[in-house]
């Protein structure tokens, strides 16, 4: 490994192109999936195959995707770096809601706890919900200090951020060291390109959530060109560009599939040639 595979996150190194375990749970991030035995495989073979950072939220399912990651890969390996979420809720029809009081910060950390089945959360993100689209202005000082309150009671070691503006973010790093920024990002979603380069300056991971479009994938002529001129496949090469933004960016592309993480991983050794790069670089929503 080299710097250029690899990052610093919360004192750690991982490599950037990580795994998000969101999509094991069932339609929608709601319930079970239809295959068990399939999403513990993936995970187990993102792991052989080298990934050391891993994301998830106990609000997967909700509890699901945190008791999956817990049967494929516990006891966890030393260098595996697992960063949750916190500040969201499900309702009993599977919508997304804020859970900001302190009782609901503290209840999420103790979920996320029992389900990974660990004495510490290495990583927790606060997860803002003042706009369900975008990151959108809102108080943040009240459930960041029940985190602050969880770190010295040791329940969590370090601390990030997610779908946050660049005021709450400078809010949040006057308050507590802020170890990773979350936050939509991708080809063709590009309105933190700012704060990425000054993330980069102050030597914070930004992690793109998202990376391949969410759950509207990336559509785009352009991309599809490049990727047959490459023999790559589209997605592949959006995540290559994304390695290439910036030094700081952590990648944690989610799926459910063997081939398609396999796929993805792939896109760590895609060369893309001054060229590509250029041509992917006009590309935005």
């Amino acid at each position: 490994m080299s710097h250029i595979d690899t990052c610093t996150l919360a004192g750690h190194t991982v490599r950037r192109l990580g795994y998000g375990a969101m999509r094991l749970s069932g339609p929608g991030i709601f319930g079970p999936p239809a295959d068990r035995a399939a999403a513990v495989a993936v995970l187990r073979e993102a792991v052989a195959q080298g990934v050391n950072h891993i994301d998830t939220s106990d609000f997967y399912g909700p509890h699901v995707t945190n008791q999956i990651v817990r049967e494929a890969l516990a006891p966890y390996p030393d260098d595996l770096v697992i960063v949750t979420k916190i500040g969201a809720r499900r309702d009993e029809r599977g919508n997304w809601l804020p859970a900001f009081s302190p009782d609901e910060i503290r209840r999420a950390a103790e979920d996320n706890l029992r389900n990974l089945g660990l004495q510490t959360l290495e990583v927790v993100n606060l997860r803002l919900m003042f706009h369900p689209e975008h990151p959108a202005e809102g108080p943040i000082a009240a459930p960041l200090k029940v985190l602050i309150d969880l770190q010295r009671q040791g329940m969590i070691r370090h601390i990030g951020i997610s779908h946050a503006t660049p005021r709450q973010i400078a809010e949040a790093r006057g308050m507590c060291e802020i170890v990773c920024v979350q936050n939509a990002y991708n080809l063709a979603c590009r309105a933190d390109d700012a704060l990425i380069d000054q993330l980069a300056a102050d030597g914070i991971p930004y992690v793109p959530f998202f990376p391949l479009g969410g759950f509207s994938p990336l559509q785009s002529a352009a991309l599809d060109a490049v990727a047959a001129r490459l023999g790559a496949k589209p997605m592949q090469v959006a995540l290559a560009w994304l390695l290439r933004r910036a030094p700081n960016i952590l990648l944690i592309p989610g799926t459910s599939s063997l081939v398609h993480l396999r796929e993805n991983l792939a896109a760590a050794t895609l060369e893309l040639p001054p060229e590509a790069l250029a041509e992917l670089d006009t590309l935005s929503a």
